[in-house]
């Protein structure tokens, strides 16, 4: 049962202790839920109430990122300044 105790696994350390990644997972797809909820009242047609709740939970999930963290985007690990981008695909 490999992946069945993965998601307990997971599950259980969502509720116990978790990461930022997780928390601001969360509050984009709590987001989500209230704006689709939201625009179903206004009776948007579902596509279009379907892809403003998405870019709500992009919003959500960029300023809980900067909340959490206080940047919006991670710095490098190792920035190798002196080597040169190689692309793989361009022959």
């Amino acid at each position: 049962m490999g992946l069945l105790d993965e998601l307990r696994e997971d599950v259980v350390g969502f509720v116990r202790d978790p990461t930022d990644e997780q928390k601001a997972l969360f509050v984009a797809v709590v987001a989500m839920m209230i704006a689709d909820r939201a625009l179903w009242w206004v009776e948007f047609p579902f596509v279009v109430r379907t892809t403003a709740a998405v870019g709500v939970g992009f919003i959500g999930l960029f300023v809980a990122s900067y909340l959490l963290t206080g940047k919006f985007v991670p710095p490098d690990e190792n920035p190798d300044e002196g080597e040169e981008y190689v692309d793989e695909l361009d022959p």
